[in-house]
Parts: structure tokens; sequence; C-alpha cells
């Protein structure tokens, strides 16, 4: 569905509002409403579901978002965690420079897939892509230029050389996308964490930061966790938590926010064995996204050409967005760095002892890190729809969030037939009570019984229960199912089993 329809959809059907509204809103920061908060929810608990209660070596905790100063200098946050920026002098507009880069590159490669499903249009079942995209003169000009300047880029990235960034945006003749000028500013580094004071202590010794990643405050309770939960290597210790970026450029509705939540997993494992698990966990977690309905196609591993001065290895599986394919999720091998940067400023031993070496020593780390609300636009973005109405002969079309059953905000409505007879009232009301100890549910008697199964299909809720007068009789009620638009006839007790069976996380695990 077009990118701006989604963004419509989402307000209206009660996802998600922009931040402060009432004031004008608030740049890059949004508010998940009834139904985003409990699609958000859902997300959450089947993470926690899949990687800590589905595993006997992993557990969790929930660090503060305030944590001692001296842990974000032992990071690198402080020193290194910066954006390359770079100004318009005709728009007074800021842009990141890597950003800039990457979007010229995008469009180039939205001009290969347009060659691409031309071709594939023409030639039909005997089109074969690779042979195309390796073969054809005018793709291959064009790839071309983006391995340059992504080449280019990642340089001048891992060089920290923002001279060079600059040149290479002149050298693509990239222009201000509101002044439509070329009129640059020099690139320059950009911090990106927030900062604050601790109570009334002013100045260097009272800063605190608001953490910009949830991964930290797993570093710094490995000790506690691992006596207190006797956990042995290979471990892992799960979190979910808010982090804060102060995002100079934050676009694409939720993609890029300064206050967004992580759901990061960092596993602990002997030195020598990382690779080894960097691959596990690679695999397992693009599983994971396809249990979810996923399509693969829509999917893909990219590794990074520029790694993080605490990595050997990373990959990000990326998502096709309304906007193109970008990261989901990060795998990263991240040595033992952490840990012996917090021995080292803390000036205790953080180490463990392995009885089965019968040696101590510094755990290497493979972290798994998704942010929640981009798998929150990736889950609203593969499931919003406009189909043809199953069945329908008269070309009548539907929104429908096809969201996999056991995510889905509501997972059934009740729905009196007529809201004027209080015979039928007062029985949909009384199995709604019977369905509000097992599930989130909903109840609608405006409009139509059409417009409420429309209203129902465009939040994604996979059953509406209908009370008729036949109910008044035998006590049955008809139920709907989503996306077949099937009916049958069940009993209130039948269809509370049908519910919790189908939409359960066992179905999906």
């Amino acid at each position: 569905m077009d990118f701006k329809k989604l963004v419509s959809h989402c307000k209206e059907y009660g996802f998600i509002y922009q931040s402060s509204e009432l004031y004008d809103g608030l740049a890059a920061v949004y508010d998940y409403g009834p139904n985003g908060v409990e699609l958000k929810n859902n997300i959450k608990n089947y993470w926690w579901h899949s990687m800590v209660r589905m595993h006997n070596n992993i557990v969790g905790i929930d660090s503060a978002i305030f944590m001692h100063p001296k842990i974000w200098k032992a990071s690198g946050h402080v020193d290194a965690f910066n954006d390359p920026l770079v100004d318009n002098k005709d728009s007074k507009k800021r842009y990141r420079a890597d950003v800039l880069v990457e979007d010229y590159c995008a469009k180039i490669e939205g001009k290969i897939q347009k060659d691409v499903d031309k071709a594939a249009k023409r030639f039909g079942n005997s089109f074969d892509e690779h042979q195309f995209r390796t073969t054809n003169g005018r793709i291959l000009e064009r790839q071309a230029k983006i391995d340059s300047a992504m080449s280019k880029l990642n340089t001048g990235l891992a060089e920290g050389d923002m001279a060079a960034l600059k040149l290479l945006i002149e050298e693509l003749e990239i222009a201000c996308p509101v002044s439509g000028t070329k009129n640059w500013t020099d690139v320059r580094q950009f911090n990106l964490m927030f900062n604050t004071q601790l109570g009334n202590i002013s100045g260097e010794e009272g800063k605190l930061y608001l953490r910009p990643e949830t991964a930290q405050g797993i570093f710094v309770n490995f000790l506690n966790v691992q006596k207190t939960s006797r956990q042995k290597i290979p471990f892992g210790i799960a979190q979910i938590g808010k982090a804060f970026r102060n995002e100079i450029v934050a676009r694409q509705f939720i993609f890029r926010m300064r206050e967004f939540e992580q759901m990061e997993m960092q596993f602990f494992v002997r030195p020598g064995t990382e690779m080894e698990w960097y691959n596990t966990w690679k695999e397992s977690r693009m599983e994971w996204h396809k249990s979810l309905g996923t399509d693969a196609n829509n999917l893909r591993f990219h590794d990074h050409e520029n790694l993080a001065h605490y990595a050997n290895a990373a990959v990000d599986i990326e998502f096709k967005f309304p906007f193109g394919f970008k990261e989901l999720e990060g795998i990263h091998s991240r040595t033992d760095f952490d840990l012996k940067q917090h021995q080292e400023y803390s000036g205790r031993k953080v180490q463990y002892f392995d009885p089965e070496l019968n040696e101590n020593y510094t755990p290497y780390v493979v972290e798994t890190s998704i942010g929640c609300d981009r798998m929150f636009l990736a889950m609203v973005s593969n499931a919003l729809v406009e189909e043809p109405v199953p069945g329908s002969t008269d070309g009548s079309t539907r929104i429908v969030m096809k969201l996999p059953k056991a995510i889905a905000p509501v997972k059934a409505a009740v729905l009196p037939l007529l809201k004027n007879d209080e015979t039928l009232v007062n029985a949909a009301k009384a199995v709604l009570g019977q369905l509000k100890k097992h599930c989130q549910v909903q109840y609608d008697e405006k409009d139509a019984i059409g417009r409420r199964y429309r209203r129902q299909d465009a939040i994604g809720t996979p059953y509406c229960l209908t009370i008729d007068h036949q109910t008044l009789e035998d006590g049955t009620l008809t139920l709907r199912d989503r996306d077949s638009l099937d009916q049958s006839r069940l009993s209130p007790e039948e269809a509370v089993t049908l519910i919790n069976s189908e939409t359960s996380f066992a179905t999906i695990c």
C-alpha cells in the first residue's frame, strides 16, 4: 500500500498519533493509540516468548534508563557516537551526509528495478532476472555507479574523513531536496546522545545521558545476572526498553525516531566460538521473521562493510518497507570489547570462571538487536492491503490488515445484529464477558453489520462474532473469519476454544 495511505490509516484506526498534536506536534516523536499499543505489546510479548521463554539459557532483565556517565565513556559513545552532518546554505536544512549518498544510490536502484520489471513483463516465464542484471549494459553501468559511491562512502566513514564525504556529495552532484541547490557546508560530526543533569549538581560532574542503546545495561549487569541465575556459558541476557538518540534527520514515520524501543539479546560465549554462534543467531533470527508470515522476498541479509569499533562481524536483516529495503534487525559479533572496557573503567574484575576449562576469561558476545517500532512498521507494511472482497462478483474491494492472528491487536469482535434489540444486546454482552477473560476483544453496535465487519478488517481482527435471532433460539452465534470471510455457527464455548487455539503464540513458534 502507498506509504502516505499507510500513515493515514494508522491514525484513522487508532494505531499511531503524532505526539503533542494538540500543540502542532513534536517532530519525530509519536504516540501509540488504543490499537497500536495492543499490537506493539503483542510484538514485544512474542519476541520475549520466543527469545526468553523458549530458551533455557536466556534470561531477562530491565535496566534503568539513567546509568553512571562513565559507562558511556567506557562504551565509546561519548567520543564516537556521531553522525556526519551537512547543511544546505540556501534552505538552511541539515542532513546526514551518508543518508544523502544512500538516497542517491536508492534512486539509481529504483531505475534498475523498473528496467527489471519491464523485462520481466516482456519475457514472461522465460525471464532470468540474474542473467539480465549481470549482462544488460545499462544496468551494469548503473550498478557500477552505486558500487563506486558506496565504496567511497564506506571508506570515508571508516576513516572519519569528513572532507572526503563532502567531496563525494559534490562529485555525485547531490542537490538539496528542499532548495534544489548544491550549496553545501563542510561535513562535521554530531554526537547523538541527549544529556541532562543529576539533581542539583551542575556542570560535567552532574551530567547524565539518556541511554542511546539498551545493551550497556546488560553488560554492566553481567556478573549479577550470571551469579543469581546460575547460568553457564553459553547463555544470553535479553531486555526490552526505551532508548534515545538526538537524530537530526528523523524521518519516514516511526522508522527513525528520537525516542524508540529496542528488543536486544546479548549472548555470552567462549572466545573462539563467537563466529559459530554469530552464524547460528543470524539464521535463527531470519527464521523468526519468517514465522510471522513475512514473505522471504521481502527480507534479506546485508553484511556491514564498515564495522563498528567493537565488532569483528556484523549483518543486518533488511525488510522491504514501502520506501525500500532498510535495516530491521542487526546481528553483531561484539568480541570482548564491552566487558573489557567496563572492567578497565570500573577497576573491577568482569570475567567468567569456566568450570569445564578451569580458568577465568572475558566472554565474547553475539548480539541480536531489533527496533520494536521498526518491527511494528514492518508488520503493518506487510499486512495492510486493499483487495477484492473474497467471493464478490461486483468488483467491490476492502482494506484489511492481515496480521498473524497471534499478534493482532484485537482477537475478536462481538457484534449484536441490531443495536435497538435489547435481547440481542444483552446476549452479545454476555458473550463479551466470557471472551474478555481470555483475550483482547471489542464490542461494536454502531452502523450496519457490513460496516462493522469492514472496521474490524481494517484493524486486523481475526474473528467477528455476530449475535442474531438464532442465538436467542439455540445459543449459537455466527463466527466470521477475517481472511476467508467463511462463516460458521458455533456455541460461545466453542468460539472461545477456537479463538484461543488460533491466536496462541504456539501457532507461530
